[in-house]
């Protein structure tokens, strides 16, 4: 059976990828990642925060212990000894590469114009075959139009696609005003995939100690709605790549995502929950499933259920709802 895909410009030995998730901070992990059958990696996300805060941590221990005693600097470790966060990243990927076979993609996000480019060239210098844009940003401002929002966004990615060379992605939120029209103000920048979509992980309340804390809630195979519905929509319609994210847990989520029209699927909630050797266990499923079918490869179905190729059209937009209330019973 032929697995093979391809996905900014790699070809990719099945649609299987890795999403961006603390698991691929260790090197082994990637390594059993490839052979349980990943056929790309995105590592963890490296925030521009990271590198103006480690900057500022090291400028400020070197200047206020400029005329400190010697025994008291001895908690302070040696310049050989000390590792900025970013160059942590940079060699993670270079130790990565030599590793594994499989690409590996680098996760950037930023807060700047000025650092999305400085970062990216570093990710492309150390390595990394694509870079992905995740773009995790909920605007505040009250006086801050979408247009204004949307504008920002766009001038990131055309500045990173005119610093490097390799791919790049973009993680987008499901949350703009019209989807459709962002995805190809996207697209004509020339960026080379659209990953749909990001999670935004939502704050709590404690109660009992009075605090606003993070909750991380792990996605399901129900996630895939709303990602499956905008890729069947976009397919055929934008020259760029599509990703499905969110929700990937077993062969059956991939292979509705591959039908509406994804290149590839990244799994993260999964792998959090199973284990990393759950990836070879939704590949004997997609097999599985292909050869009851009678199909020769994955690029047969690519899309055969997107909207363009949709009986009913109309059935990604306003009347799948009208259905979904009418068929509901009580």
């Amino acid at each position: 059976m032929n697995l093979k895909t391809k996905y900014l410009g790699l070809e990719l030995r099945s649609p299987l990828v890795v999403s961006a998730s603390p698991i691929s901070e260790d090197i082994d992990n990637i390594k059993k990642m490839e052979d349980s059958g990943a056929a790309a990696v995105v590592l963890h996300s490296i925030f521009e925060e990271q590198f103006v805060i480690d900057q500022k941590n090291l400028f400020y221990h070197t200047e206020n212990l400029t005329n400190v005693g010697a025994e008291a600097t001895s908690y302070f470790p040696e310049a050989d000894e000390y590792r900025l966060g970013p160059d942590e990243y940079l060699n993670h990927i270079k130790k990565a590469k030599e590793s594994v076979e499989i690409p590996i993609i680098a996760s950037l996000n930023g807060s700047s114009v000025g650092g999305w480019i400085d970062f990216a060239k570093k990710l492309e210098s150390a390595g990394a075959d694509a870079i992905e844009l995740n773009q995790y940003y909920i605007p505040t401002d009250f006086d801050m139009t979408a247009e204004v929002i949307e504008n920002n966004y766009i001038e990131v990615i055309k500045a990173v696609k005119s610093a490097v060379k390799v791919p790049v992605s973009v993680k987008l939120s499901p949350y703009f005003t019209n989807v459709a029209n962002m995805a190809k103000k996207i697209d004509a920048t020339g960026a080379n995939g659209l990953v749909l979509f990001n999670r935004f992980y939502q704050p709590d309340i404690d109660i009992e100690h009075l605090e606003v804390k993070p909750h991380i809630h792990l996605s399901n195979s129900n996630s895939t709605r709303l990602p499956m519905r905008w890729i069947a929509i976009l397919h055929g319609k934008v020259k760029a790549d599509l990703a499905a994210t969110s929700g990937i847990h077993t062969g059956e989520d991939v292979l509705k995502m591959l039908l509406a029209g994804a290149n590839v699927t990244m799994l993260c909630s999964s792998i959090l929950k199973y284990g990393i050797n759950h990836i070879s266990h939704i590949e004997s499923e997609i097999v599985k499933w292909l050869t009851e079918k009678e199909y020769e490869s994955v690029q047969q179905m690519i899309g055969s259920m997107s909207q363009m190729k949709s009986a009913e059209p109309s059935s990604f937009e306003r009347a799948q709802y009208m259905k979904a209330l009418s068929s509901y019973k009580f």
